[in-house]
Order: C-alpha cells, then sequence, then structure tokens
C-alpha cells in the first residue's frame, strides 16, 4: 500500500529534525529550566513551516542559484554557534551551587532568547538545504494535490517534536536537580556546538 503525501512528508520531516544539533539543544536546555518555552517552541516551528513553504513553493532553485547566500550564512551561522558552543563549555567548567534553580537564575531574558532562537534556526545553513532544497525538491516530485500535503506533513513533524522536545523536558527535572547533571549537559552542549560549527566551515 502505498503512503500518502502527507506520511511520506512528516516521515522525511521527522528524520531531518530529530537529531542532535544546535537548535535542539537550546530548545531542550530552555525546556528543562522551563525559561521561555512557548517562545522558543514558537520560533522554532514558525521558521520551519515558512521554510518548508518556501521550499515546497520552488524557492530551493533560487537557494540554490545564490552560492554567495550559502557562503555567508555558513560563515555567521558557524561563528554564532561556535559562540554559543564556548559559553556552555563555560558554565560546564564553572561549578553550579543549587542545581536546576541556580541554572535558571542565571537565564536570559525574553530579549536574548528570542535572538538565540532565530540565530540557531535562521543562521544554520543545514536547515535551509534540509527544508528549502531537500524537502522542496522531494516535494515538487509528488506532484499537483500531492506537494502540499507533503509540506503539511513535515511542517506537522516539526510542530510535534520541537512541542515535545519543549514542553516535554520538564519530566527529565528531577535529575538535573544536581548541579553536576547540569555541567554534564552543558558540556555536551557545548561539545556539540563546536562540533557543528567545525562542520560548517569544513
Amino acid at each position: 500500500m502505498e503512503l500518502s503525501p502527507f506520511i511520506r512528508g512528516a516521515g522525511l520531516g521527522a528524520s531531518l529534525i530529530v537529531a542532535i544539533g544546535a537548535q535542539n539543544a537550546f530548545v531542550l536546555r530552555q525546556g528543562l529550566l522551563r525559561a521561555h518555552v512557548p517562545l522558543v517552541v514558537g520560533v522554532c516551528v514558525a521558521g520551519d513551516v515558512l521554510l518548508i513553504a518556501a521550499g515546497v513553493a520552488g524557492m530551493g532553485r533560487l537557494v540554490e542559484s545564490l552560492p554567495w547566500l550559502v557562503v555567508v550564512t555558513t560563515w555567521c551561522g558557524a561563528a554564532y554557534v561556535a559562540w554559543f558552543g564556548l559559553t556552555s563549555l563555560a558554565r560546564a567548567l564553572r561549578p553550579a551551587h543549587t542545581g536546576l534553580e541556580a541554572a535558571g537564575g542565571r537565564e536570559a531574558g525574553a530579549g536574548p532568547t528570542l535572538r538565540t532562537a532565530l540565530a540557531l534556526t535562521f543562521l544554520n545553513p543545514h536547515v535551509y538545504l534540509d527544508t528549502v532544497v531537500l524537502l522542496g525538491s522531494v516535494a515538487a516530485r509528488e506532484g499537483g494535490r500531492g506537494a502540499p500535503l507533503f509540506g503539511v506533513g513535515a511542517a506537522a513533524a516539526s510542530c510535534a517534536w520541537f512541542s515535545s522536545l519543549g514542553f516535554g523536558a520538564r519530566y527529565l527535572a528531577p535529575l538535573f536537580a544536581r548541579p553536576l547533571a547540569w555541567r554534564l549537559l552543558d558540556g555536551a552542549i557545548g561539545l556539540v556546538m563546536l562540533a557543528l560549527a567545525g562542520s560548517l566551515l569544513a
């Protein structure tokens, strides 16, 4: 039995989104802190929906025809992700005092959180290649009504994933009541960010 375009879009979208990366690590940390979670989840979902819609509408060919745009985005994204990674490693090396409460007290306000969420969403060239180019090219093969359904499926997968990651992270809060758990998480996030920055430049 052939799968519907919606299911195919959701499957491919999920396979691209559910991976350890800068954006997911940031959403997880905010969810654990219960800090500006609706804002962060909303930015991530809205960004994916916007880019997926652009890809389905045929913007992927435009992105491929502007190599300088990919280069500029790559350097900006690598710089920002590297800075975020070094900041996370600095938190890991600095002893925490009271675990979750101390981490929450050091969290940024809504403005800086919004800027970070936007940067991690739109300054990562992989996002454009995955959503606009790859999903857009696959959606184009669906043809007719299949392409919009494919895009809706991919957008639904994004919404489900980021909502689960952001709002579901609170259930891990007991584990992160200890300062050591936060130091390990921040250390892992820092290493992932620096590895991503290196891969972007490579």
